[in-house]
């Protein structure tokens, strides 16, 4: 099946939507009131969270490195309250920083899924 750039390979919803469900589980919330406000199911919020949280750590590390590339002057996020909201934070800001580089480009999911490409941050692979 071809799938649309904005949707995550072997995932059915887009990289938007499951990137919102983790910046609400990154603010503490469970995963079935995320499944709530997303209109989602339970079982498939879950399974977003769990297997984020499981890479977490690495995910920090890699967008800590792009956060560091792309921005003249970075600023570092706060240790928040666990790993998740740490990996969430450093990709908010490592999006933040490629926007304003390449303000023309869609950097939504820069580096979050693996598509066969050379670009940087393509070989991470979060969901999958």
């Amino acid at each position: 099946m071809l799938l649309p750039e904005t949707v995550w390979p072997r995932r059915m919803d887009a990289a938007e939507v499951i990137g919102a469900g983790l910046e609400i589980a990154a603010l503490g919330m469970g995963h079935r009131q995320v499944a709530a406000r997303l209109g989602l199911a339970d079982g498939t919020v879950r399974g977003w969270i769990r297997h984020f949280r499981r890479r977490s750590e690495d995910v920090r590390r890699h967008f800590t490195v792009a956060l560091v590339a792309l921005a003249d002057d970075p600023v570092m996020p706060e240790l928040a309250a666990s790993p998740l909201s740490d990996a969430v934070s450093v990709i908010v800001a490592a999006h933040r920083a490629a926007a304003t580089r390449w303000p023309e480009m869609n950097t939504v999911a820069m580096g979050l899924r693996r598509t066969g490409d050379r670009r940087p941050g393509a070989d991470l692979h979060l969901f999958g």
